[in-house]
């Protein structure tokens, strides 16, 4: 009998087993991989998730797996340019992507040091129900035999497609639809420094530099191209570098070499799940997805890990009921979680800002010290009032030298 079963060793339940584990619950974890092991990934990492990590006791480990450190920021939207990077947030001012098989490691041990039993290669089939609650797993170790473990709690990390998630019947809701697809792989060759850079036309181009000397490179489109970019990926992905980023086009033509096969994202609808219920909750994507636009997968995953850790610890130590926890963890996940859905799924339909984001990110794009902060509320440092305050937008507009006529203050 364990106190919590996490499902999902990743960047969610990893996270949530180690935590539980330091505050001296027995805690299971299971994951039908193999660690190190590769998953479809941004890689990419905000300075809130680093702060995360840093609190850990990880974020030196993430740095002496020779993690690159990027310290500038290209972050451009149809002739709209921000250049530069946040301010330090608890001291951290880069932002690191590592290889999934680097961070996943990292973690997975970081659940075993802190006491957490893990068994790999476990595929779960179902969720144990006793008197109408969840009460356990049942599932087996590669080919071995059917097995089943109990816990006062089930934890779902176990991504987009959870088992737990099915099982259990938590419901979708605030969907809305996905508008792109991803294809990224890995390049040598490209003299392009250790810096970040995204921009976008009719699609969308990030690059990051990463563990074993090469950058990632990755294109986003709308899903009316899917089929073509299928036909001819190779090719498809060097048009939309040629078309979003030109000079960065011809220097991946003229020098880039390619060491892995492309990955496709073709990634599920944004959507928020219920999150808990009598014996189980929900974290990383298996409760909550959106775009991976902005990059805010893995940090929302340690953010949320940490919020439910904390709340299962106070169900489990009889601070107050673990419904009322959990039911709180939901709440406060949705509620800190708002602000960057919005933004993400209303850029990541790749179309022309809304009237109101292009007035103010062509006016930020005057000013460093604006630029900046917009690059701190990416980065999760800046508060959305810090910017769109109505008396911090008049600011703003002063300090671009925006007319009055020009000036929208509301979406």
């Amino acid at each position: 009998m364990y106190d919590v079963i996490v499902v999902g060793a990743r960047c969610a339940g990893s996270p949530v087993a180690m935590l539980l584990a330091r505050q001296g619950h027995r805690v299971l974890m299971v994951d039908r991989s193999l660690f190190p092991s590769d998953t479809v990934s941004t890689h990419y990492i905000h300075q809130a998730g680093l702060s995360r990590l840093q609190d850990w006791g990880l974020l030196d480990e993430v740095v002496g797996a020779k993690t690159p450190a990027i310290r500038k920021m290209n972050f451009s939207y149809r002739g709209i340019d921000l250049i530069g990077f946040a301010d330090p947030i608890d001291g951290i001012d880069a932002v690191y992507c590592p290889r999934r098989t680097v961070l996943d490691e990292i973690l997975v041990n970081a659940a075993r040091r802190a006491g957490a039993e893990v068994i790999e290669g476990f595929t779960v089939s179902d969720v144990v129900m006793s008197e109408g609650r969840v009460a356990g797993i049942r599932g087996r170790e590669g080919d071995g035999p059917e097995r089943e473990f109990r816990a006062t709690v089930v934890v779902g990390a176990d991504g987009f497609h959870s088992t737990v998630a099915r099982a259990v019947g938590a419901e979708l809701y605030d969907v809305r639809p996905a508008a792109g697809f991803i294809y990224y792989s890995y390049f040598s060759g490209l003299d392009w420094g250790l810096n970040h850079r995204t921009g976008f036309n009719e699609g969308w181009i990030g690059t990051w530099p990463t563990n074993g000397d090469v950058t990632m490179l990755a294109t986003i489109c709308t899903r009316r191209r899917l089929k073509e970019f299928r036909q001819d990926v190779d090719n498809q992905f060097q048009a939309v570098f040629d078309d979003v980023v030109p000079e960065l086009g011809a220097q991946l033509r003229d020098q880039g070499t390619r060491e892995e096969p492309f990955r496709p994202m073709r990634y599920p609808d944004n959507y928020r799940r219920r999150a808990y219920g009598p014996g189980w909750a929900l974290v990383g994507d298996a409760g909550y997805h959106k775009d991976p636009f902005t990059g805010w997968g893995i940090t929302d995953a340690f953010l949320h890990a940490e919020i439910l850790a904390g709340r299962i610890h106070q169900g489990l130590a009889a601070e107050r009921p673990m419904e009322e926890a959990l039911a709180e963890y939901n709440q406060v996940r949705d509620e800190e979680s708002e602000g960057v859905y919005n933004f993400t799924t209303t850029l990541a339909e790749l179309t022309p800002l809304p009237p109101f984001f292009e007035a103010t990110m062509s006016a930020m794009s005057a000013s460093q010290e604006w630029t900046d902060k917009m690059l701190g509320l990416i980065a999760g440092g800046v508060e959305d009032h810090e910017i769109y305050a109505p008396e911090n937008l008049t600011r703003l507009y002063d300090d671009a030298g925006v007319p009055e006529e020009k000036r929208i203050y509301e979406p």
